[in-house]
């Protein structure tokens, strides 16, 4: 069986702080459909409660991690603006080792963003 698995962590940069209760979606990316795994929202700690995927289902593949960022300033005081720079955000990676962590984080402002893979 596989011992990889999935995390993320969610930091407003513009605020310094965890991105508290953001929505994040996890899709698996197939040649003719992409079909979704799981969504889950942030902690306080701007982490899942959970891996995003577990060890039980990770497997090699390409992913899709989306953000509601949007909704996420909305809820914030970040300055209203309609429609947002930033509504929601997509990340799309490939898993190539079945036994190793993946960790993608996602850095966030009003009007930038930065992801990589971490650890």
């Amino acid at each position: 069986m596989a011992e990889g698995y999935l995390t993320t962590h969610v930091l407003d940069t513009a605020r310094g702080v965890p991105a508290q209760g953001m929505k994040v979606s996890l899709y698996r990316v197939e040649p003719q459909a992409r079909s979704l795994i799981r969504a889950l929202v942030t902690n306080d700690d701007g982490r899942t409660d959970e891996q995003i995927l577990p060890k039980g289902e990770f497997r090699e593949g390409v992913y899709e991690l989306v953000f509601e960022a949007g909704d996420y300033l909305d809820a914030t005081a970040a300055a209203p603006e309609s429609p947002r720079f930033l509504g929601t955000i997509p990340i799309r990676f490939g898993i190539s080792d079945v036994n190793a962590h993946y960790h993608v984080p996602l850095l966030i402002s009003p009007f930038g963003y930065s992801t990589y893979r971490g650890s």
